[in-house]
């Protein structure tokens, strides 16, 4: 796993995230680990395929009978 050193961080700003720390329970290098995840990964950030599924569970659903074509395909030229 990584390691990032941030440097010159206000002293308020230091502060401030080890209060945020103190009342998630977490240590402050864990706060930041927390904070810099959500801000790449927000948890907002669903995917589609997710959100079709939920869909189709919320209706029921539907039953697709679809049969794979089989057959060769001819590879693309291009010449």
């Amino acid at each position: 796993m990584a390691a990032v050193t941030i440097r010159n961080i206000p002293d308020e700003t230091h502060r401030a995230l080890k209060q945020r720390a103190k009342q998630h329970g977490r240590s402050t290098e864990a706060e930041i680990r927390e904070i810099l995840t959500e801000a790449v990964h927000p948890k907002g950030d669903v995917k589609i395929g997710t959100e079709l599924a939920k869909l189709g569970r919320r209706y029921g659903g539907i039953d697709l009978n679809i049969e794979r074509d089989r057959s060769v395909t001819e590879p693309a030229e291009f010449e």
